[in-house]
């Protein structure tokens, strides 16, 4: 791999504005990678580490000026978006640093002998132990909350996972300050630097799913480059566990009766949820199901009145303004395609929101419409307009898996009367997460969270948000016939870390 400068680029103008650091060259990797092994046994303590995470959290909150003005000037995201989303990033290391000291998701379960059993029990004692080497891959539209110190990061060292973060290109200065900050906090721990490493370059992450000593990854981003990183990840010799949150369309469902109930507060609803940060979330409704007819109309003309009122943006990097411009050009060129707000370029390095819609019956059977069940990042959705409930079931029966899927309700419909329990049936195997009358974007940082859905959501069955994001992270390890003596602390009877187990069948907290 041969090194390259890497830039600070401002996104409102397209210009470099400093160099960073350079590309990690092939022996750099090594030697970050192997830091990182190195310091494994520095987070065995879990209250050692419960403490790191929670001095991250105030370094992080002392620093938070400084960091939000880098921030702002490598996304363009704003002031105001990038001080909640510090916070939450903040908030995610405290919540994890509460998981660690609680130890439930360790998941020790203890099985005393039972002779009397068919097949008969022997003594078997279980938990979950960290895989190792965490690689994550930042995101380029959350660069605080999926970047260096984001979920994957506060996961993999909650669970005893060094981590190596592939740095995203779109904000790289904001990168290294924040990795400087979370190895100022592992140090007054006596934890190594080397436990927070970061590389930049698109082949140092190529390289680095596939080191030898890269025990599992996360990756936030597209469906081509995070599908090329899991087949790399599958391909080793010893193939890894992959995450890889990679694309949604979150598709919503508006039902014939909530439409003629509440049109125009569903239509300025919606324009709100898709222009969201420019339309640059990863839950961003892509695809919105209509009913055709009068309530249908009144939901466009509110949904055109409150678009029409948006401004235009500025999106992460010119590279994405491109392709959404060119994804809008594509989409719009469509037979039966029309474009009430024209979304496209609202200046020389803006763009303005817009929504398509379409007959729902170019999307039942496949076609060049298929494009249409495609992602396209920034502030556009397509509106389907269905002419029964057959026709939006067709629609959703080709939709590939997502993260969230939503339906719009009537207040009869939500009571239980109607078809509310079977659109949900419907929607259920679509996504990981299943909304009734709100909007998909603001994804709660809670226990019950689940951030993740059917491929191409991700590439596995668990979150990348919420406490129970630990487990991608662990395997389980049980030990059978083992001497009191040489079991973990965690796994001995007298309990001496007053850990929640399992105990005999029992749930002993």
């Amino acid at each position: 791999m041969a090194a390259a400068p890497v830039w600070s680029v401002d996104p409102r103008t397209g210009k470099q504005r400093e160099q960073v650091a350079v590309e990690a060259t092939a022996e750099e990797l090594d030697e970050v990678v192997r830091a990182a092994h190195t310091a494994r046994a520095a987070l065995a303590d879990r209250t050692v580490r419960a403490a790191f995470l929670r001095t991250a959290a105030d370094l992080l909150e002392d620093a938070e000026g400084h960091l939000v003005e880098v921030a702002d000037a490598e996304s363009a995201l704003g002031p105001v978006r990038l001080n909640g989303e510090l916070a939450r990033t903040r908030y995610q290391l405290r919540a994890f640093a509460g998981i660690v000291d609680e130890g439930a998701f360790l998941d020790v379960v203890i099985d005393h002998p039972d002779a009397t059993a068919t097949p008969p029990v022997p003594d078997l004692r279980r938990y979950k132990v960290p895989l190792g080497v965490v690689a994550v891959y930042a995101a380029s539209n959350f660069p605080f909350a999926f970047s260096v110190a984001g979920g994957d990061t506060a996961s993999a060292l909650a669970a005893g996972c060094p981590v190596v973060v592939k740095a995203h290109p779109d904000h790289p200065a904001l990168s290294e300050l924040v990795a400087s900050v979370l190895r100022r906090a592992a140090a007054r721990h006596g934890i190594p630097a080397g436990v927070v490493g970061l590389v930049h370059g698109f082949e140092a992450g190529v390289e680095l799913v596939r080191h030898p000593l890269v025990a599992a990854a996360g990756f936030t981003g597209s469906v081509r480059g995070g599908r090329a990183l899991f087949d790399a990840a599958a391909r080793r010799p010893v193939p890894i566990p992959f995450h890889g949150e990679l694309g949604s369309l979150n598709p919503v469902l508006v039902t014939a009766a909530a439409a003629a109930e509440r049109a125009e507060e569903i239509g300025a609803g919606l324009a709100g949820s898709m222009t969201l940060g420019v339309g640059q979330f990863c839950v961003k409704p892509g695809l919105v199901l209509v009913p055709a007819g009068a309530a249908g109309d009144r939901l466009l003309k509110s949904l055109t009145d409150a678009v029409s009122d948006t401004e235009a943006g500025v999106l992460l990097d010119h590279r994405m303004r491109d392709n959404f411009i060119a994804g809008v050009a594509e989409r719009t060129g469509l037979p039966d395609v029309a474009s009430p707000v024209t979304p496209g370029a609202g200046g020389e390095h803006t763009v303005s929101p817009g929504y398509l819609t379409v007959p729902a019956g170019r999307l039942t059977a496949e076609g060049e419409h298929d494009l249409l069940l495609e992602e396209c990042f920034g502030p556009l959705t397509v509106v389907a307009r269905y002419t029964d409930a057959a026709e939006a079931g067709a629609v959703l029966s080709r939709l590939p898996g997502n993260l969230t899927a939503t339906v719009q309700l009537s207040a009869e419909e939500a009571a239980g009367e109607g078809r509310g329990a079977e659109i949900l049936a419907e929607l259920t195997p679509l996504a990981g997460r299943v909304l009734v009358n709100g909007w998909p974007t603001g994804v709660a940082v809670a226990p019950a969270q689940h951030h993740g859905g059917p491929y191409p959501a991700t590439t596995s069955t668990s979150t990348s948000v919420g406490g129970t994001a630990i487990e991608r992270w662990m395997r389980p390890v049980a030990y059978q016939g083992v001497p009191e003596p040489l079991l973990p602390p965690e796994l001995r009877d007298a309990n001496p870390l007053g850990l929640p187990r399992r105990y005999d069948g029992r749930l002993e907290r």
